[in-house]
């Protein structure tokens, strides 16, 4: 599911729930519990069917022999959870209408409890009655397991965290509160973890949320399995805290149902720490909240967590209680990740961007950390990463076990893509590609390579299917030129040829051992598909001139909406096909020799002493550098775009105009003037 349907899901379902809470006497936090947990019994359902076949063979296979098994414990095994028929979501959406549907949905989720002891009190089962309290409610349960339905059967599990979010945040706006403060977008988790790579062992994450940094760990694994670098068995075990119950029963439900193995406690991390956590843990991964104030010196000043690096003071007072405070939270969750690693134990956590030029007591911290060479990276994000929090942020990276010296600064700033007006995302390839740094810096030349033979490979498995649609639509084009008697018509055949000159010399540029001549090949065959898409951009820039000079010459034709329909195709179509080859372009351009160097604008590694040149400031942008980049554009294409531009700001003038006149009669004729 791409991220613009699952958008478009997460607002349709929402609408439609939200229509029924509307409709009824329900405040958000009664409605909010038994929508939630329905949710899960979608996604558990969904999650159990991918196994069920097995778990049905295995039980019959065994069944009547002395290796025989409960069917309950194969599904356990196999899937982490067991669903009777009682409790599976078909099974509730067909009963009949005169059922008690609050009654069947707390047996089921009492079913699911019964058979996995860590979720005991953690569905919602009662709270389904509060539903149906008054006759004319009692079809919203029944309406509600309609809508989610639409839940795709191939969701996977951290979509369900994301989905789950999404209405946390969305409830907790109704109530007034400040929504959406538990979810890190998945793909700045991927990215973390991408780059600290927790494969076995121990996660800790004590500011969790909903655990979507544990989906993604567990994700991280099943790529390594099916690669061949991981073992059958998932030895990875994750430990969360979080502050709110309600919370900590969603994190519990993520954790179910992707079969992850640990366990969520309800703490407030800054004062309790039930996990024991200092020097405990392979791995680190979290999003706190920011800036936090008012947390009390006095009760995390003797804390062994907050002691190896210092705590954060000042001298302000709390005018209430006179009690001293430290500035802000942001140096003490710092301090517990720091604090929290085994001896070899790696972190990745997102931190605001003024926590890496923070002054006084807290650069007194940052110094003792960048001293004792434990930061690993330091990674600027784009802004407009998170749904609900406009602040920039950093991720921070540990090891305990680097060998060298130097920190690695990356700036993505301007990695990224645009999902609407005001939302970003990496894409998986640009996470990639950000992470092939770190490998490079690590000396890990073979991932630089294996990464650009994944992009061909992508690249040209779609390259003939699209030039194949591409000699239709030519064909199309080409007719509807000669019906205006058009004397240069477009002729792709050449480059159509060339298409396939282009595909057979991949096949033949298999891959070698040697990484430079590897690298070399790569780039020979980058170097040969470069001219291919500059002729065809320019022969699609041609026709476009062409349809307009013809829009222009013959303004109520119907059918030129149809030729520049299909020129819009032809785009899309060399589009999709150059995506993958950017991408290798982006890379070879950046790192030509297959190995780490400083890239300006992008990445520096800088030794301690040009840190402490720098006042130990850990921002990536007094590292890295700016770059100017061109716009690809010529004089031409550039002064079309402006006139166009133009155009449609004098349009829209006009517009505000009309407006103004009709607004100043309608408020005359108010007036009786």
């Amino acid at each position: 599911m791409t991220t613009e349907q699952l958008k478009q899901l997460e607002q349709t379902l929402w609408q439609s729930a939200d229509t029924l809470r509307a409709n009824s006497d329900l405040k958000s936090s009664e409605y909010a519990t038994p929508v939630l947990g329905l949710i899960f019994l979608r996604f558990a359902d969904n999650k159990y069917s991918q196994y069920e076949e097995d778990i049905n063979k295995e039980y019959n296979k065994l069944k009547s022999s002395r290796r025989e098994r409960k069917i309950e414990d194969i599904a356990i095994e196999k899937c982490g959870f067991y669903l009777p028929e009682k409790a599976r979501y078909e099974y509730l959406l067909r009963l009949p209408e005169e059922e008690d549907i609050a009654k069947a949905l707390k047996e089921a989720m009492e079913l699911i409890e019964k058979n996995k002891p860590e979720l005991s009190g953690v569905l919602p089962k009662d709270e389904y009655f509060k539903l149906v309290r008054k006759q004319e409610f009692r079809d919203i349960p029944v309406q509600l397991l309609k809508n989610f339905a639409d839940i795709p059967r191939d969701a996977s599990g951290d979509m369900f965290g994301q989905i789950y979010e999404y209405f946390l945040g969305k409830f907790a706006m109704a109530e007034g509160q400040g929504g959406g403060e538990f979810f890190t977008p998945r793909s700045v988790v991927r990215l973390m973890v991408e780059i600290i790579e927790p494969h076995d062992g121990t996660v800790f994450d004590p500011a969790c949320g909903s655990g979507g940094m544990f989906v993604q760990s567990s994700n991280f694994i099943e790529e390594r399995k099916k690669a061949g670098l991981e073992p059958d068995d998932n030895s990875l075990y994750v430990y969360g805290q979080e502050k709110t119950l309600e919370t900590v029963k969603l994190a519990k439900m993520n954790l179910a149902v992707n079969g992850l193995r640990g366990e969520v406690h309800q703490a407030n991390t800054y004062y309790e720490d039930p996990v024991n956590a200092f020097g405990r843990f392979d791995y680190v991964l979290a999003n706190p909240p920011f800036n936090v104030d008012d947390v009390s010196l006095a009760r995390v000043d003797q804390d062994k967590r907050f002691n190896i690096f210092g705590v954060p003071r000042n001298k302000t007072r709390n005018k209430k209680k006179g009690e001293e405070t430290c500035p802000n939270g942001n140096y003490l969750w710092i301090n517990i990740f720091a604090s929290s690693l085994s001896e070899k134990g790696r972190a990745g956590l997102v931190m605001a961007n003024s926590a890496s030029d923070a002054r006084h007591s807290e650069a007194e911290i940052r110094q003792k950390l960048i001293e004792s060479n434990l930061i690993y990276a330091m990674v600027t994000l784009p802004s407009n990463m998170f749904y609900t929090v406009t602040l920039p942020a950093t991720l921070w990276f540990f090891d305990k076990a680097k060998e060298d010296k130097n920190i690695l600064f990356i700036d993505t700033r301007n990695i990224f893509t645009q999902i609407d007006r005001a939302h970003r995302e990496f894409s998986a390839e640009q996470i990639h590609n950000v992470v092939l740094i770190s490998k490079l810096h690590k000396g890990d030349r073979q991932a630089f390579v294996d990464t650009v033979q994944s992009y061909f490979k992508k690249g040209f498995g779609s390259f003939a299917e699209n030039m194949e649609q591409l000699q239709q639509l030519s064909g199309k084009v080409s007719s509807y030129l000669k019906a205006y008697k058009v004397k240069k018509i477009p002729d792709f055949s050449p480059l159509l040829i060339e298409a396939k000159d282009l595909i057979g010399l991949y096949k033949k540029n298999k891959p070698v051992k040697d990484i430079d001549a590897y690298n070399t090949k790569q780039r020979t065959l980058s170097e040969n598909i470069k001219p291919f898409f500059e002729k065809i951009h320019s022969i699609i820039k041609e026709l476009d001139r062409e349809i307009r000079q013809l829009q222009k010459e013959h303004k109520k034709a119907k059918d030129l909406t149809e030729l520049q329909d299909l020129s819009t195709l032809l785009h899309q179509d060399v589009k999709d096909t150059e995506y993958f080859f950017n991408h290798i372009s982006w890379l070879q351009e950046r790192f030509p020799e297959a190995q780490y160097e400083d890239v300006t604008g992008l990445c520096k590694l800088a030794s301690i002493d040009e840190v402490k040149e720098q006042e130990y400031s850990l921002n990536p942008g007094r590292y890295v550098g700016v770059v100017i980049e061109e716009d690809g554009k010529t004089e031409e294409e550039f002064i079309a775009e402006i006139v166009g531009l133009n155009d449609e700001l004098e349009a829209l003038n006009k517009e505000a105009l009309q407006l103004e006149k009709v607004i100043s009669h309608n408020i005359r004729a108010i007036a009786g003037e």
